[in-house]
């Protein structure tokens, strides 16, 4: 059964990932291996055994994480159904609500000692 296993393992450069995909590359029923070094995450899609993934991933000398461990995403369109466009809404002119903290105090001119001094 063909299954996609995702690992995060800390790919810090470009020798790690070689490695990685090497080590894991070698096992047998492997049909992909992804190594993403933004994501930080190791994608191997095939028969193999996700416990043999993990062996090989420490014996490179990383620290694995499992993911996920699942069927690999469907490639097949599950229609003939052409999508929707969509259209692009104008962005309303009129402001938008703004909320005020119930905790201040409104003191008008003729309620305050000094008139040329406010607070607000």
């Amino acid at each position: 059964m063909v299954q996609r296993t995702v690992l995060k393992v800390d790919i810090a450069c470009l020798k790690c990932k070689k490695k990685l995909i090497k080590a894991v590359s070698g096992l047998k029923g492997v049909d992909k291996v992804e190594a993403d070094a933004a994501k930080g995450t190791l994608t191997v899609t095939g028969d193999c055994d996700p416990y043999e993934i993990i062996v090989r991933t420490r014996k490179v000398g990383k620290c694995v994480e499992v993911v996920s461990i699942g069927p690999p995403p469907s490639t097949k369109p599950q229609g003939n159904k052409p999508e929707p466009k969509e259209e692009k809404k104008k962005p309303d002119p009129r402001p938008q609500h703004i909320c005020m903290p119930h905790d201040y105090v409104i003191v008008r001119a003729c309620d305050e000692p000094n008139p040329s001094c406010s607070i607000m």
